[in-house]
């Protein structure tokens, strides 16, 4: 609830922005912030989804930036990158000012928050299998070409094993962590000698 009130308080200290020549610097400042290609979808996701820039002021931003050799739209293995031009950077760099730090700010967290979960979306995966009773929160952790962990965990219903899933997705890196320090920890039991 706490969380709940806190997301409609950002929500109305940084309204969308409706206005494309905010939205031109604001996407310029994203991209230079970050400093490597974004796709498409993932750029779209950033901006509009997140509810920092509205819908027309993002495509009449977009259309303007690379109508103006801002951005370019490249594309790889069939995917659609975009990718900051000089002009855009000079547009970081000197228009920056003229949106509020709040904005700003509140973009390039979104960004790294959304790049993170990308990561973590691509390195563990989770399934719910069911069971006769139950669910098992089957959960590999994985490198290139090789699993670092594969084991499921019981819970007693879906509901639970979705709430277990979501627990590990927030920071599988210390799940995993605390995984191995349990192992590694795991002594065998001092037998009590006490009444031989």
């Amino acid at each position: 609830m706490k969380d709940e009130n806190m997301q409609k308080m950002a929500r109305m200290a940084t309204p969308p922005i409706t206005d494309p020549h905010t939205a031109n610097i604001l996407i310029c400042y994203l991209l230079y912030r970050i400093d490597r290609p974004v796709q498409e979808s993932h750029l779209y996701d950033i901006a509009v989804t997140s509810d920092i820039i509205n819908y027309f002021a993002y495509q009449d931003s977009i259309d303007y930036l690379m109508t103006h050799h801002s951005i370019q739209l490249k594309e790889e293995d069939g995917i659609k990158y975009y990718v900051l031009l000089a002009q855009g950077i000079q547009t970081a760099k000197e228009l920056r000012n003229f949106v509020g730090k709040a904005y700003r700010d509140k973009l390039v967290s979104v960004a790294l928050r959304y790049f993170a979960r990308l990561k973590r979306e691509n390195e563990v995966k989770i399934e719910y299998l069911p069971l006769k009773k139950g669910y098992y929160v089957h959960v590999r952790c994985l490198d290139i070409g090789d699993d670092l962990l594969d084991m499921k965990l019981y819970a007693p219903d879906e509901t639970q094993a979705h709430y277990l899933g979501e627990q590990i997705m927030l920071n599988p890196a210390n799940f995993y962590g605390k995984i191995l320090e349990a192992a590694f920890s795991n002594e065998e039991e001092p037998l009590d000698l006490r009444d031989n």
